[in-house]
């Protein structure tokens, strides 16, 4: 499957369960969308699940099964990509006038689609052999959305054999999450986030699959999620040295986006698409370069020259010209629109709860908070249902959560066997060392909240999966937790996927609070929030943040404001009085920079 179709914009990676089968229900109309593969256990029910709907029969692939979890990924991507292929070859064996499913394809098209152009002919005609040719042309045409799979690189921790040993790295659950994507038939993309794993990035040059082919082509593509060109940069000079070429560098938003928030240090969005639009060449040329003797080396003569290299953004996009903008401006391939679909039913699995509370939320009810094990800011919902269910055991006096899971198991303060914060095992500790300390109470009361606030993701993020297919694991707690980008408090109507389609391309609007901030300012509000946040900590308790990171911080933000105001003309998709008000606001943002920075103005 291609890696585009007409659509400019993808649907990323939502939670572990909110996107997981998102495929099967957007692909057949040319939309692409990212899964998470880091579950095997839940792709397992699903493909349980799908099987029995299909009337196939269903061999189940055990826990205790060799090598259960990459067979597992294999096993669920080959069913996506078998669904999809069966749904896009219904569509054109039944036509056009009998397939309402093919009328939706070209209906959700952008309007300057070539594709849309010729279907507005065929439709419009009255000289049946012209309408016969074209629909022709069009069924031939007609390009599924790519099936990606996420993989978040730091999550690969070891695992043992059944009598406790630890098993060699390729049995670690990135790496062996890889290379069950790596065996799969289908032709979509690895999207590697959360930064680089040298050890990972080495054993997927073991997989012809994911080299590009004799002919020059590339089946299954490499994604690379990055927060700055540097990034890019040594990222794709890695891959090419084995032989790997990176199709796509995806940018993200360090804080304005969902789930983890990995924040850079005070470098923006707008600056850092700048730079990309400035030294694409010579990206493509240095990894070009690297990639040339790799190649031979695996016995394929191929001219890097012929490979594709996009750049796609995403991060709080959430307007027909915000995503108009990136894309003239930027020339970015297509951009992403992640949590405004947690409010599209037909796309996404979220319970009724959960999305009658996204529906309802506004910006103070979308917070970046500490409770995920990994250490790193998470964008939450506040009063979610985990939320509740975490904090009422607390109050019962029984913190913590079972750790059956333990994806996220990586700290080693107790034991040299890494354990979950979330876990019971974990709280319990570390409360006991706290009550050690005899600590001021109010001292305690904060220590105590911080180590209790932690939350169990592994149950969390797929709970909303489980309910929607009604499906039940043993054990696993059914409220769920989500990680919605701060976007998400400016839309509050529950839509159907052709009304959000219709709102990325400006056909309708469904922005539902009109006080809403561009979203290259409403991501410098939320850095300069999480600087003076940092600086507040460093004052108080101290960090290892030093003085230094803090003016490289703050002088980040102010070339970013300088950026913003020279760049702020050039958005000729606005309107003239929108981008009057984007000044001044831009004003009022730098104002309150330099009124808490801890450096000189």
């Amino acid at each position: 499957m291609p890696a585009f179709s007409d659509h400019t914009f993808h649907i990323p990676v939502l939670g572990v369960g909110y996107s997981v089968d998102t495929p099967l229900k957007v692909a057949k109309y040319g939309i692409s969308s990212v899964i998470s593969i880091v579950d095997d256990a839940l792709l397992e029910k699903l493909r349980e699940r799908y099987f029995a709907e299909h009337g196939w029969t269903y061999t189940p692939i055990a826990d205790g099964d060799e090598d259960a979890r990459a067979r597992r990924v294999t096993a669920y991507v080959d069913m996506v990509d078998r669904i999809v292929r069966e749904q896009v070859a219904t569509m054109k064996r039944e036509g056009f006038a009998k397939n309402d499913d093919l009328h939706r394809y070209f209906a959700l098209l952008p309007e300057d689609s070539d594709q849309k152009a010729l279907y507005r002919i065929m439709t419009t005609s009255d000289d049946a052999a012209l309408v016969a040719r074209l629909q022709t042309q069009l069924l031939e045409d007609l390009t599924p959305g790519s099936i990606d799979v996420n993989i978040m690189t730091k999550v690969d921790k070891a695992n043992r054999a059944a009598d406790g040993t630890i098993l060699p790295s390729p049995f670690n659950d990135a790496h062996a999450a890889l290379r069950g994507f790596a065996n799969s038939r289908a032709e979509g993309a690895v999207v590697f986030s959360a930064g680089m794993n040298p050890r990972l990035y080495s054993y997927a040059s073991g997989f012809d699959s994911l080299r590009p082919r004799p002919d020059g082509t590339l089946g299954k593509r490499i994604v690379i999620k990055v927060s700055d060109f540097r990034s890019a940069l040594i990222q794709g000079k890695f891959l090419a040295k084995k032989g790997l070429w990176v199709s796509e560098y995806r940018i993200e938003s360090g804080l304005n986006c969902g789930g983890h928030a990995f924040a850079t240090d005070g470098l923006l969005l707008g600056p850092i698409l700048e730079e990309f639009r400035t030294r694409r060449s010579e990206l493509f040329e240095t990894v070009a370069e690297l990639l040339q003797p790799a190649l031979l080396s695996h016995g394929l003569d191929i001219s890097a020259s012929a490979l594709p290299m996009h750049v796609t953004v995403q991060g709080g996009v959430g307007k027909a010209e915000e995503h108009a903008f990136l894309r003239r401006y930027y020339d970015v391939q297509s951009v992403g629109w992640g949590s405004p679909f947690l409010l599209v039913p037909e796309a996404t699995n979220v319970d009724d709860e959960t999305l009658e509370r996204l529906s309802r939320a506004g910006e103070k009810d979308i917070y970046l908070s500490g409770i995920s094990p990994l250490g790193v800011p998470f964008n939450n919902l506040r009063g979610n249902a985990r939320d509740r269910e975490k904090l009422e055991q607390a109050a019962e006096g029984k913190p913590g959560s079972p750790c059956k899971k333990k994806f996220l198991s990586f700290n080693t303060e107790f034991s040299d066997k890494p354990v979950c914060t979330a876990s019971k095992t974990y709280i319990n500790k570390k409360i006991r060392e706290l009550k050690e300390k005899y600590l001021h109470p109010e001292e305690f009361r904060v220590a105590y909240d911080r180590i209790v606030d932690k939350a169990c993701l592994c149950e969390g993020l797929i709970a909303s999966a489980l309910t929607k297919h009604s499906i039940s694991l043993y054990k696993q707690s059914m409220t769920s937790a989500v990680c919605p980008g701060p976007n998400l408090a400016y839309f509050s109507r529950i839509a159907s996927l052709r009304e959000m389609v219709d709102h990325i391309y400006g056909r309708i609007n469904l922005v539902t609070d009109k006080r809403r901030p561009n979203m290259f300012l409403k991501e410098l509000s939320l850095y300069i929030d999480h600087f003076q946040k940092s600086m507040d900590e460093h004052a108080r308790e101290g960090s290892t943040h030093t003085e230094a990171f803090f003016t490289t911080f703050y002088e980040n933000l102010l070339d970013g404001i300088d950026y913003y105001r020279e760049m702020i003309p050039h958005i000729r998709e606005e309107a003239e009085h929108v981008r009057e008000k984007m000044k001044e606001e831009l004003t009022a943002l730098e104002q309150r920079l330099h009124a808490c920075a801890a450096v000189p103005a």
